[in-house]
């Protein structure tokens, strides 16, 4: 992977865990997302 593509994955990455973060619990449980999984889901989103 070249260095911009490294760098927009992981800014990509960290908008989601930013974004997840902000949302309530009741939210997360609505869409099937446990707080404690937030990095995963990140990861898997940003091909990170």
């Amino acid at each position: 992977m070249s260095i911009l593509k490294d760098y927009q994955n992981w800014r990509k990455y960290r908008r989601t865990v930013t974004q997840l973060n902000d949302l309530p619990d009741t939210v997360l449980q609505d869409i099937g997302v446990d707080r404690h999984a937030i990095d995963a889901y990140a990861r898997k989103a940003a091909n990170y």
